[in-house]
């Protein structure tokens, strides 16, 4: 007996959002998932509307990967001249690395100007362009979908700063520690999006709780940290947050299954909870494999114990 199939049909976007502006850009930044899926980034809304000069950004956010601020500029139908103009001026006016463009249809010749950009770029700019696609088969709830249609080549990236020695013997090692571990715990845990490593000595991931992240480093005085950093851009509010997890400090401990640093940092803004090993980049590779083992097991244990009760908190502080 064969089986019937429908029908998949693309739909126009205002069938289910009426405004790019005022439905689309909103419900994006509400489902930033979902762009970080696709251009394997961990992104936290940071800002929708912000402005730069005269003109409104739609939305402004951070890599948490990275620190590198991301724009993401929408617009319904042809990309063109105008919306180009302006990814670019914005992201000049906030610094940003990242440049994320969305449009139902990505013009031959805006695809050509973005690769010819994302050619000529160090490896930490990056240039998206993706088509935004509704789609339905007969008469089912429609779907989303992001398509890519420019993206940057890591390989070439990679390729082109190592012939200019612009990454150290140091800066290489990190950036081969830090791949595999985005490799694992992307593939093995689903902690996070991120698919492109870096020469830092660092990285952060998302907690899915605006203000907050997980991260581990190679610290000073030849430690590795696994922490989770509070900052809500507010230091009245970081410190907040960090005296009620304090409050609680036994329960947590107990739930980890170790002590760990409570670090207030009273001259900084942010706060984190820390705990640590000894390590260090220069370690051999059986070492190092050892420190990558580790530090993944205590990001999943910050998630595991620390998510709830981040996610119950933090909806009674104000300004979290």
């Amino acid at each position: 007996m064969k089986q019937k199939l429908g029908t998949l049909r693309r739909v126009s976007p205002r069938q289910v959002w009426s405004s790019e502006a005022q439905d689309f850009t909103p419900w994006l930044a509400e489902n930033l998932p979902q762009l970080s899926e696709v251009i394997g980034m961990d992104l936290e809304l940071l800002q929708t509307e912000a402005s730069v000069g005269d003109f409104s950004l739609d939305i402004l956010a951070k890599d948490l990967s990275t620190s590198r601020t991301v724009v993401i500029e929408n617009q319904f139908g042809q990309t063109d001249h105008d919306h180009l103009g302006k990814i670019l001026t914005y992201a000049s006016g906030v610094g940003a690395a990242v440049l994320v463009w969305i449009a139902e249809e990505v013009r031959e010749e805006h695809r050509q100007a973005l690769e010819w950009i994302n050619e000529r770029t160090d490896e930490e700019t990056s240039i998206f362009a993706l088509e935004l696609q509704v789609l339905q088969i007969e008469d089912s709830p429609p779907a989303f979908n992001l398509k890519p249609v420019v993206a940057p080549n890591k390989w070439q990236k990679a390729t082109r700063t190592a012939s200019r020695g612009a990454v150290s013997s140091r800066g290489q090692a990190y950036l081969e520690y830090f791949d595999q571990l985005l490799h694992d715990l992307r593939e093995k845990h689903r902690f996070t999006k991120a698919k492109v490593a870096f020469p830092q000595n660092w990285y952060s991931f998302t907690s899915g709780i605006r203000g907050v992240s997980y991260g581990t480093s190679f610290a000073q005085g030849d430690r590795i940290r696994a922490e989770v950093y509070i900052d809500c851009q507010d230091r009245a509010v970081n410190k907040q947050v960090f005296d009620t997890l304090y409050s609680q400090r036994e329960e947590l401990e107990r739930r980890f299954g170790a002590p760990l640093s409570w670090e207030r940092l009273d001259e900084r803004r942010a706060s984190r909870i820390a705990v640590y090993r000894p390590g260090s980049i220069e370690a051999d590779a059986s070492t190092l494999s050892d420190i990558r083992t580790w530090a993944i097991g205590q990001l999943i244990k910050f998630r595991e114990v620390f998510g709830p009760i981040l996610r119950k908190e933090l909806g009674q502080i104000p300004g979290a």
